[in-house]
């Protein structure tokens, strides 16, 4: 059913795109916009039918979790669980103090549960930079001693990056899998209460077939203006989204690498992975592994699911523009390498389709800016739009288009806006809508942003540019102007190419050019540096803008944290 809805909406936007390029005749120009356009539309439009399907869901289902995932309907208790889980830490370069910080309020509430028994701790440390390393050795170690004969901890460092994450869990599995039932893995930036391990384990305890139970992570409440608002709208995005693709994905679901519970021993059997043999870009060992290890163990007979609940964790977000690009061009590189498993024999057609759909998330960026550039130079040529674009069946297009690009938002919108609980714990209202307001532009001109960063990346890769695996900066901190334009001049270049270009042959393309691609591209130096700014993201928080639920009602564990963004509500 899924597909058939997906296939025959894609066929409409064909349609219609056809109809909009015929106006002047259909040429070799227009064939090329055609397959550009049609290069973007799987994105837009399994985007499109997960954010319907979750918001009918979420909107008409007496118990929405139990609906897409039944194995869920029973809830757990910290005192219910029985079996032995590890929960392993992944660690690369990363500010130990932090870390520990986290670290130690999650092993607390583990011990105040009275839990503490079940569960093992496990730092994995992949740490490459020796002063890091040993301030690594001393808080761990510190931490290891403070926690003695209440709950156990492990710190292991390997001296070499083998494998990279994927090297580190299997490093993990080979030494000490064996000794337990299952593992929760964590990011480092990742902070999980009690409950939510106890409601991860026990789905799984209670469910043998069972192999991959995915948690839903959401934004930890940030005084950084670019996290802040880009959380919110993931937030808005994710739910509806979520929930619809759990709906038809079901036992074929997806693993983020992170805050998932996961049976060891097929995990260990199965889900291996053996670096790529060859001398490319592509090969050696796999960067984003999580999609893969999710098809392996469908294949191996278990199933993989996700669970679309808001309060199983949080993870924190890249605090500014560039280190949001640093990090997406990772998962870029990663999610690459997946063309080599998408012809593995024995899996799921499902799973087939998400290393595929995960690729097209990338693979359409340089669609949506060659759209750009050679749409730009078709209408330049023309002495009038009309004689390009048919404007009758271009602005039906255009409608759909933005309908289905926010879909998944204005489901959350309209879901929040009929929820009182959800209202307040969203500020109110008119903070929410403030909110919604603030990222609906910021959204419009970030993602012309990333699209570019996307399609440098893919014309690098024939010159051996790669990423690699580095550590992450966390903490708030201001991009000055130089910064960011040695960053971000070829996204400035090309807006702004593209804006001259229309301003002198065709004026009248110029509003929706700016407002739908170019404007983010032409921006994004100011972008990156106010969004970046300290004292902004502090007056947001305090405002309200972006705020989270967690911010209006803060849990009792995340207020030990003491985050900057909870003292300045």
């Amino acid at each position: 059913m899924f597909f058939a809805l997906v296939t025959v909406s894609i066929a409409v936007l064909l349609l219609l795109a056809v109809l909009t390029l015929s106006a002047g005749g259909f040429g070799w120009i227009d064939g090329l916009l055609l397959l550009l356009f049609a290069l973007t539309t799987p994105w837009v439009v399994v985007g499109f039918w997960n954010a319907t399907i979750g918001f009918v869901v979420m909107r008409f289902t007496r118990d929405p979790i139990a609906s897409v995932i039944p194995q869920a309907a029973r809830r757990h208790t910290p005192q219910t669980i029985t079996a032995s889980t590890a929960l392993v830490m992944c660690v690369r370069n990363e500010v130990p103090d932090r870390v520990v910080r986290n670290l130690g309020i999650m092993m607390d509430d583990l011990v105040q549960t009275g839990c503490a028994g079940r569960f093992h701790v496990y730092v994995l440390s992949d740490t490459s930079r020796p002063e890091i390393a040993a301030a690594e050795e001393r808080a761990f170690g510190e931490l290891q001693q403070q926690w003695r004969g209440r709950i156990a901890l492990t710190y292991r460092r390997r001296e070499a990056n083998t494998g990279f994450k994927a090297g580190n869990i299997r490093d993990f599995l080979e030494r000490w899998g064996d000794d337990h039932d299952f593992m929760v893995t964590l990011d480092a930036d990742s902070f999980v209460s009690a409950q939510a391990l106890a409601r991860l384990v026990g789905v799984l305890q209670d469910n043998p077939a069972l192999g991959i139970l995915q948690a839903l992570v959401i934004g930890m409440p940030s005084t950084s203006a670019f996290a802040r608002i880009f959380q919110f709208g993931m937030r808005l995005g994710m739910r509806s989204w979520t929930i619809g693709s759990a709906w038809w994905q079901a036992d074929c679901g997806p693993y983020w690498g992170h805050n998932a519970a996961i049976r060891i021993a097929p995990f260990k059997q199965h889900c291996a992975i053996a670096p790529l043999p060859g001398t490319g870009v592509l090969h050696g060992a796999v960067l984003s592994h999580d999609q893969i290890e999710a098809a392996l163990m469908r294949r191996a007979g278990y199933e993989v699911r996700v669970l679309p609940e808001e309060d199983l964790g949080w993870e924190e977000n890249p605090p500014t523009l560039i280190e949001y690009l640093r990090r997406d061009q990772r998962w870029l590189q990663g999610t690459l390498q997946y063309v080599f498993f998408i012809g593995l024999p024995g899996l799921r057609p499902t799973s087939r389709f998400q290393l595929f759909f995960a690729m097209l998330m990338f693979l359409g960026s340089p669609a949506w800016i060659g759209l750009m550039l050679l749409g730009t130079l078709a209408l330049a040529g023309a002495p009038a739009t009309a004689d390009v674009l048919d404007p009758r069946y271009g602005t039906v297009l255009l409608a759909l288009i933005l309908f289905m690009w926010f879909s998944a938002k204005i489901a959350t919108v309209i879901d929040v806006l009929a929820r009182p609980d959800l209202r307040r714990g969203f500020g109110g209202p008119l903070r929410f809508l403030t909110s919604v307001a603030f990222e609906t532009a910021f959204f419009l001109l970030f993602s012309p942003i990333a699209w570019a960063c996307h399609t440098l990346f893919f014309i690098g890769l024939p010159f051996g540019r790669v990423v690699g695996w580095i550590g992450q900066t966390r903490d708030d901190h201001a991009i000055a102007w130089s910064a960011a334009a040695r960053q971000l001049w070829p996204q400035t270049l090309l807006g702004g190419a593209s804006l001259v270009v229309a301003a002198l042959l065709q004026p009248a393309a110029l509003p929706w050019l700016f407002v739908l691609l170019a404007g983010g591209l032409v921006l994004s130096v100011p972008l990156c540096v106010v969004t970046s700014w300290p004292w902004l993201g502090r007056l947001f928080a305090r405002i309200g803008v972006g705020r989270l639920p967690e911010e209006t009602t803060p849990p009792a564990l995340l207020k030990r944290l003491s985050l900057p963004a909870l003292d300045e509500r």
